[in-house]
């Protein structure tokens, strides 16, 4: 255990992984001192009343005073305040640094631009079905730091690329970088090899490293070396062959026996296989969970079918090459009414136009980045200020064979409280409307 004693703790950021924070010293006997930039964050009635807050901003005397100051990724570490802080010699960390601190279980750890929180739950539930004691989190679900409250075998970590720019202490027996595709723009204003720069520190120290065959941003700094195996839809050891999940040549599974469709699914699900096996997880257990897992919600997830038209939700879909990999090798019968809009994060939006030919395509761009993705293919275009607005207008138009995909290709907060959010009111309007 780590020896925080007499440390000067602040803490940035307060909601479920705040006050995993404030928890965490606490229970070692130091009471840290916590600020927001919100007035009202969330979890603040949960806050010990023993511990100091400063809400509105950013207090700078008590950074500059502090020893220890642990950021929420939601802050970047280019804010005038940090940098002053870490010109000082001030250690800036996040929760996943102090988790890795702590854990004495091996640790698979995944990132990528998409897919990473459908491999993370899949590894979680492989280890499941193998009878491990598994701690799921990180990005997702449970805080990293709540994961230590009970003893655990295996630690399945989904790391955003802000988690790993904080993180220096982790040494994942597996690691992958499923994909790196144009995200977050706005945080990383020296563009893509900044964005991947921070996903590469998964694999500083990792056992293991399991990348994209087909996409070499997956791959090391210094490139492929004996830790590494690959995975995609035509290259790597786990690869497709037709309708199989194929491993260094044998079929392993028919994906008709899966409950997760798509070609990007069942590469993720080769992805976690990968995984799997890089931690001794059986096989036999890899392939129940493949048979028997449904995905996640928001998900390319059915929220609807009436009358020969399905309504899917795929709301996560909060960048480009989210929706790229929904559109991949998607087959309509009849026409595609595909939802678009958000905040774009000042994200190139032209990688999506030769996935929108066609006749059979209708585009639907509302909120704030409306403009810009109708002009795509502005003769089929159709912009609406808000979403439910356009699915009114798309309940006119559909018929038997049709489908109704959401998959914004941007972020939600323009309009909505979260994508969670976003895709709640679009499978009530779906019900409502179809």
């Amino acid at each position: 255990m780590n020896d925080y004693h007499d440390k000067k703790v602040v803490i940035i950021g307060l909601g479920l992984t705040g006050l995993s924070c404030v928890d965490y010293f606490i229970s070692r006997g130091v009471t840290p001192r916590m600020m927001d930039t919100r007035f009202t964050p969330p979890g603040l009635d949960k806050l010990s009343d023993r511990v100091e807050r400063h809400l509105g901003g950013l207090n700078e005397d008590w950074l500059l005073e502090a020893d220890l100051i642990v950021a929420s990724p939601g802050i970047s570490l280019s804010h005038p305040a940090l940098s002053a802080a870490a010109d000082a010699g001030i250690e800036i960390v996040g929760d996943i640094e102090l988790f890795c601190r702590e854990a004495n279980a091996p640790i698979v750890a995944i990132t990528g631009s998409n897919g990473k929180s459908t491999v993370t739950m899949l590894v979680g539930e492989m280890a499941k079905k193998a009878g491990r004691q598994v701690g799921v989190g990180g990005n997702i679900g449970w805080p990293a730091l709540m994961l230590l409250n009970q003893p655990k075998e295996l630690y399945v970590l989904e790391l955003s690329s802000f988690q790993l720019e904080t993180t220096s202490s982790l040494r994942a027996a597996a690691a992958t970088i499923l994909n790196v595709t144009e995200d977050h723009m706005n945080r990383y204003p020296l563009g893509m090899q900044q964005y991947r720069a921070a996903k590469l520190r998964i694999y500083e120290n990792a056992k293991a490293c399991v990348v994209n065959a087909e996409d070499p941003l997956t791959l090391p700094v210094r490139g492929r070396d004996s830790r590494c195996v690959g995975f995609g839809v035509a290259a790597g050891e786990y690869c497709l062959d037709g309708q199989w999940l194929q491993v260094k040549g044998e079929h392993v599974l028919d994906t008709g026996e899966m409950k997760l469709t798509g070609r990007h699914n069942h590469t993720n699900a080769l992805a976690a296989l990968a995984l799997a096996d890089a931690v001794g997880i059986p096989r036999d257990a890899g392939l129940e969970a493949l048979r028997s897992f449904s995905g996640l919600a928001h998900r390319f997830q059915l929220a609807y079918e009436n009358h020969g038209v399905r309504w899917i939700n795929d709301s996560k879909a909060t960048n480009v090459g989210s929706t790229e990999a929904a559109l991949n090798g998607l087959k309509v019968d009849g026409t595609l009414h595909l939802l678009l809009g958000g905040d774009g994060k000042a994200a190139d939006f032209t990688p999506l136009f030769p996935l929108l030919q066609g006749e059979n395509i209708r585009l639907y761009c509302f909120g704030r980045d409306r403009d810009p993705l109708a002009d795509l293919r502005p003769d089929v275009a159709l912009r609406t200020e808000t979403m439910e607005q356009a699915m009114r207008q798309i309940a006119g138009r559909v018929k038997a064979g049709d489908m109704v995909l959401l998959s914004p290709a941007c972020a939600s907060l323009d309009q909505f409280r979260s994508f969670e959010h976003r895709g709640d009111e679009f499978t009530r309007l779906a019900k409502e409307l179809g």
